[in-house]
């Protein structure tokens, strides 16, 4: 009796989470230039190269992968040599580890040349969800972690994480529940300066595959960069990230049409919580509102109805961090392309952030809408953030949304991938070492 006792009592601290109530879900930290233990390709060879920059704060733990401001890059020639990736993928004397990293992928190994070619490297500037994998026995085991911001990945045509550079470790979707992580600071990877769990995001595809992506310059975040997909840094054009661009009128829109509204204009789309609203649900509102000139990859938070009702299921107010001037204002890293210029009808304001060089290239126009409606007279938007939130309807899919488009040909998007189902092992206890 004694022994079933304890049995039970074994099982209800599991589900219960040792009365924390829900699970969490056991993640390793990695933060950038810390060597893998167990890594595809060897670190010492050179193949990528961490920066040291500091996560910047999101407004929703889900971003797409076209959203403006999720990825950054630099001037440097190289963050990530992929020649030399594929070189080391397709040498005969590696073909274990090239059928064990091409299965994580879901392609075979003869497709791994074309693959590689159609990856871009960049920079994290958010502390990024994924399933890393480490290659122990001669296959490639998974386990979720965290990477740092500055740490160079490669990344499809969707701006899904595919795979670390620095060791070449094959990356995919994080599967848990982003809003109730147990980060892990072990072997050598140490809580790193600034790391906030609001600071953290998990990548979903973009609705359909981009052309280029529209990159913060790590080190000048009022430098933009256009970065063909496919391609490493030497076809980069620059564009000027302070310019700004006017919110788009959403009232009545489907959420979904608001995503794509925005991000054709170069501007980031927030909501509260860890998953986004469903795709169908109707804007109510918008903070700030339809006209005020934004600079790119700020944050535009939108309220919500559930879609079903007419019932607003968000509109709960709060006042989130100010902006810093380190980069654009509030914006992740962004995958999309430039705003346009034609929008603008003044120059930045005085409280912008320092000059920068002028862009190489023109950025382009956001599609016409029949939602926009024009920029009000004050052209300047105020230095503080916007501060009405949406709330989150029961978990859905990632909204679609289309990439903006720039001044030589126009970035495609696609039907957006549903959030996969939790598979990670719970963490029963409390948090490791960090915040959840």
């Amino acid at each position: 009796m004694i022994r079933r006792i304890a049995v039970l009592l074994v099982c209800v601290l599991v589900m219960s989470g040792c009365g924390g109530g829900a699970h969490m879900f056991a993640v390793q930290a990695v933060a950038a230039g810390v060597p893998s233990l167990a890594p595809f390709f060897d670190e010492k060879q050179g193949l990528g190269q961490d920066a040291d920059i500091r996560s910047m704060p999101v407004r929703g733990t889900l971003q797409q992968g076209d959203t403006p401001g999720l990825y950054g890059g630099t001037k440097k020639p190289t963050i990530c040599d992929v020649a030399k990736l594929k070189r080391f993928l397709t040498d005969p004397a590696n073909h274990q580890k090239a059928v064990a990293w091409s299965s994580v992928l879901g392609i075979t190994t003869d497709e791994i040349p074309a693959y590689l070619d159609r990856l871009t490297p960049v920079l994290l500037r958010h502390d990024t969800l994924v399933q890393n994998h480490d290659y122990k026995k001669g296959k490639a085991t998974p386990f979720n972690s965290l990477l740092q911001a500055g740490i160079a990945i490669l990344v499809d045509e969707q701006g899904e994480p595919a795979a670390k550079c620095s060791c070449g470790n094959p990356l995919r979707p994080f599967k848990g529940d982003a809003g109730r992580i147990s980060v892990k600071f072990a072997d050598g990877n140490r809580k790193w300066n600034g790391y906030e769990p609001s600071s953290v995001v998990a990548v979903r595809p973009a609705p359909r595959p981009m052309e280029r992506l529209a990159l913060v310059d790590v080190d000048d975040p009022d430098r933009g960069i256009t970065r063909p997909v496919g391609t490493t840094g030497k076809r980069d054009t620059a564009f000027d990230t302070r310019q700004r661009h006017p919110v788009p009128n959403l009232m009545g829109t489907t959420f979904g049409e608001a995503r794509r509204h925005l991000v054709n204009s170069g501007l980031a789309v927030g909501y509260a919580g860890s998953a986004a609203p469903s795709d169908d649900a109707r804007v109510t509102a918008s903070d700030p509102p339809a006209g005020t000139e934004l600079r790119f990859g700020q944050y535009v938070l939108l309220s919500v109805s559930d879609g079903t009702s007419g019932r607003v299921s968000g509109g709960a107010t709060s006042t989130p961090p100010a902006p810093t001037t380190s980069g654009p204002t509030l914006g992740p890293p962004t995958s999309t392309a430039p705003p346009s210029t034609t929008s603008t009808s003044a120059p930045p304001p005085s409280s912008a952030p320092p000059s920068s060089p002028p862009p190489s290239s023109s950025p382009p126009s956001p599609p016409s809408s029949p939602t926009s409606a024009p920029p009000p007279s004050s052209s300047s938007a105020t230095a503080a953030s916007p501060s009405v939130v949406t709330s989150s309807p029961p978990t859905s899919a990632p909204v679609t949304s289309s990439a903006p488009v720039t001044s030589s040909a126009p970035v495609t998007s696609s039907v957006p991938i549903t959030t996969e189902p939790v598979t990670s092992d719970p963490v029963t206890g409390t948090p490791a070492t960090t915040e959840t």
